[in-house]
């Protein structure tokens, strides 16, 4: 059972997010869990992108100095682009990846996969952190383009 506090966090991550989802997803960037920090958290409106939401962000060539937050979310946004986790909640101690965490990612993949299909529809998908090295293949099968 996941605490009031937890809820109430994932509900707050959710709203960011949906504020920024295009319309038309032209790349998904997939990630495994969203990170624990809400600095890392891409969409979080603070404009403190670190960890995660920078080095996304500076692999795509989107500047972040000078900007406010939501000049950055609706640059990434104009590009089609949009991040998502298979684990849409913080993992604790997740660094090493343990075999529950591994379990967890795969056995979340098919909800995953409804959802690209149905909801978000993007014309290609791209795993983000190697922390999904040991489902990629099972990523693969998938077929999410």
């Amino acid at each position: 059972m996941a605490s009031a506090e937890h809820i109430a966090r994932r509900l707050q991550r959710l709203e960011w997010t949906t504020r920024y989802r295009p319309v038309h997803i032209s790349t998904l960037f997939l990630g495994a869990f969203s990170p624990q920090d809400q600095k890392d958290f891409l969409y979080a409106p603070g404009g403190e992108f670190q960890g995660e939401a920078a080095q996304l962000l500076d692999a795509l060539g989107i500047s972040i100095a000078g900007k406010p937050a939501d000049a950055v979310h609706s640059e990434f946004q104009r590009a089609g682009f949009f991040l998502t986790h298979v684990l849409e909640c913080p993992m604790e101690g997740a660094s090493t990846l343990p075999a529950e965490v591994q379990g967890a990612l795969k056995a979340r993949l098919p909800a995953l996969a409804t959802r690209i299909r149905r909801s978000l529809k993007p014309k290609r998908v791209m795993a983000v952190t190697e922390a999904l090295a040991p489902a990629v293949e099972d990523i693969v099968r998938l077929d999410l383009g």
